[in-house]
């Protein structure tokens, strides 16, 4: 028997697989957080890539608006805003003119003490931090429609501000191929409608997600958005599967992004050798409700057998979403039926329906089975999946439906991981 380990809601959980139905244990690639990460961002915003500095284009009259991701990202805003700030008061602006808007996309509202750890409090006291309120017309503007004909509903603050900085930090991501960059602008301080588009762009018919492909039909939408509404530059960060900085790319929205790509790549791209029949996906560390850690099912519903068995792992304190508390009417729903509901009206949460999609496709290609101390075992049952009382028994059930000989692999940080074939596949 092997003994497996995993971070699992704070601390190391082992469980077991038998030696010979283990094929592999995958994790992100070890790398080296930055010694100096102050002197890392001050070099950044010394030489910006694709841009000038900060210092020879901001103006003092400018309206400056920081755009930061929110708690459910490790992203350090903290480390990264008051150098910032330094910055645009050498450039002549002043702190009264300067604000940061949590991008929430349509995540619930950040409480000001949350607000105050992602930013650090100095900060928070010294210049406006507040929520993007998606869920009032007025705190948005209609900026008309990308080139797509995506309906762009945006933050008000964000669209009337001079300059705009994106903040954020870059993995692979089943949505845009990558987070960061504009995705910070798209969903990140966008409409609901906004946002319900650009996920059902995502949604293929029957397809595999754009994980890990940077250029494809959303993140050149999202970046259309983001030129519409005036982002042209971005820090963002990589980072090591610890929340450690390896990496920090500052300058124009695009060319810092495609840099950012290059190191996310090597560092959360994994080889896998075989295709197995269960694949085990832990969703450090995207743990805060299932809306976060339902990204562990992405990089496992690429590597895993059709008709096999993906086993979610998930502590999910805020259960499924505390938000979007409507989706289990219809989320063990097909994907086609989920998708026919939205266009005819009977679904009326858009981004709602588009993770619902996803998530059915992953079922489509393999069974899910869900240990996940935070959801009740009726709510797995109306995502569609089956409960666990452990994570042995999940394993358990597993091999039961797969067979004796069934291969099983571990994606120990699911939500950040990247799997490549290291083998031949069909149409390559």
């Amino acid at each position: 028997m092997a003994t497996v380990t995993i971070p699992f809601d704070g601390r190391p959980v082992d469980f077991n697989v038998p030696d010979r139905n283990l094929a592999e244990i995958l994790s992100p690639r070890p790398s080296t957080p930055l010694n100096d990460l102050e002197q890392a961002i001050e070099a950044a915003f010394d030489a910006p890539i694709g841009q000038d500095t900060l210092e020879k284009w901001v103006k003092p009259g400018d309206r400056v608006i920081i755009v930061s991701d929110d708690n459910t990202r490790l992203t350090p805003a903290d480390r990264i805003i008051p150098p910032l700030l330094e910055r645009l008061n050498a450039a002549g602006v002043p702190d009264d003119r300067i604000g940061c808007i949590m991008a929430l996309g349509t995540h619930r509202y950040m409480t000001d003490a949350e607000m105050a750890a992602k930013v650090g409090e100095r900060v928070y006291r010294r210049i406006r931090v507040f929520n993007h309120e998606w869920r009032d017309p007025a705190a948005l503007v209609d900026l008309g429609t990308s080139s797509r004909g995506t309906p762009l509903l945006v933050n008000r603050a964000v669209a009337e501000a001079d300059v705009v900085i994106g903040l954020g930090a870059i993995v692979p991501h089943h949505i845009p191929g990558f987070s960061g960059s504009s995705k910070i602008i798209q969903p990140g301080v966008c409409g609901a409608r906004t946002t319900a588009e650009t996920h059902l762009l995502s949604c293929s018919d029957g397809g595999d997600s754009f994980l890990g492909i940077a250029d494809n039909p959303v993140r050149r939408d999202m970046d259309d958005m983001a030129d519409r509404v005036g982002m042209h530059t971005i820090f963002n960060v990589v980072m090591d599967s610890q929340g450690g900085v390896v990496g920090v790319f500052f300058g124009d929205m695009r060319a810092a992004f495609k840099a950012g790509v290059e190191m996310a790549t090597k560092i959360y791209g994994v080889a896998y050798k075989e295709t197995p029949d269960i694949v085990l996906a832990n969703s450090y560390p995207c743990d805060l409700d299932f809306w976060q850690s339902h990204k562990s099912q992405y990089p496992a519903q690429r590597m895993v057998r059709a008709g096999g068995t993906i086993i979610v792992c998930t502590p999910a304190p805020e259960g499924v979403s505390p938000v979007h508390t409507e989706l289990l009417d219809f989320t063990a729903w097909s994907s086609k039926e989920i998708k026919a509901a939205y266009r005819e009206g009977r679904i009326n949460n858009g981004v709602a329906a588009a993770l619902a999609i996803a998530w059915a496709t992953v079922r489509e290609k393999a069974s899910v089975i869900m240990y996940s101390p935070g959801i009740p075992a009726g709510d797995k049952a109306r995502l569609g999946h089956t409960h666990a009382d452990s994570i042995d028994a999940a394993v358990a059930e597993a091999m039961r439906r797969q067979g004796s000989a069934a291969r099983l692999s571990v994606l120990t940080h699911a939500p950040d991981m990247l799997p490549i074939p290291a083998f031949d596949t069909p149409g390559k």
